[in-house]
């Protein structure tokens, strides 16, 4: 796995505030990884990273009746909003714009990370995410990714594992 031009960074440091603070109280000592150019997209990422697109996470949030969830879902797919809107039990969901992105979360879209975000929601994990040894996720800003196991992110975003990626024919 190729990692040239990334600029290794100290989990205390180099990251938003919150976002450290995050990996702080989540006993997390994960390298942070800043690139030169943004990974908002997963393909970008893959890209700078050196890996598979699947083995990005994507972080979306969503509305669902007016209440923002968190869905995590691997690079590779596509989220089906009506498989959320099922496992929600929710009457309409629709992505979410970026003022309440930021506004929940406290990051700009491309930057936002499985966890540590201002408000808690409800966090959605596609099953997906788990076929990999390990993923990269956005650490709080669209230059700076992170890796970590698939099943430890699940679990320190409180996410409950489900089917909601799109299915190819």
């Amino acid at each position: 796995m190729s990692t040239s031009g990334t600029t290794p960074a100290p989990a205390s440091s180099d990251v938003p505030p919150r976002f450290a603070e995050a990996l702080r109280e989540l006993g997390l000592d994960v390298e942070v990884r800043r690139f030169p150019d943004a990974t908002r997209t997963a393909a970008e990422a893959a890209a700078a990273i050196g890996c598979a697109l699947g083995q990005i996470v994507k972080s979306l949030i969503f509305e669902a009746d007016g209440v923002p969830v968190l869905v995590l879902v691997d690079g590779a797919s596509r989220v089906d909003v009506e498989l959320v809107r099922r496992e929600l039990g929710a009457g309409k969901v629709e992505r979410a714009r970026a003022d309440l992105v930021r506004e929940t979360t406290g990051y700009a879209i491309g930057g936002v990370p499985p966890f540590g975000h201002r408000t808690k929601t409800r966090v959605l994990a596609d099953r997906g995410l788990l076929g990999h040894a390990e993923v990269w996720a956005a650490a709080g800003h669209p230059h700076a990714v992170f890796r970590l196991a698939p099943t430890v992110l699940v679990e320190l975003a409180g996410g409950t594992l489900v089917d909601v990626r799109e299915r190819t024919a």
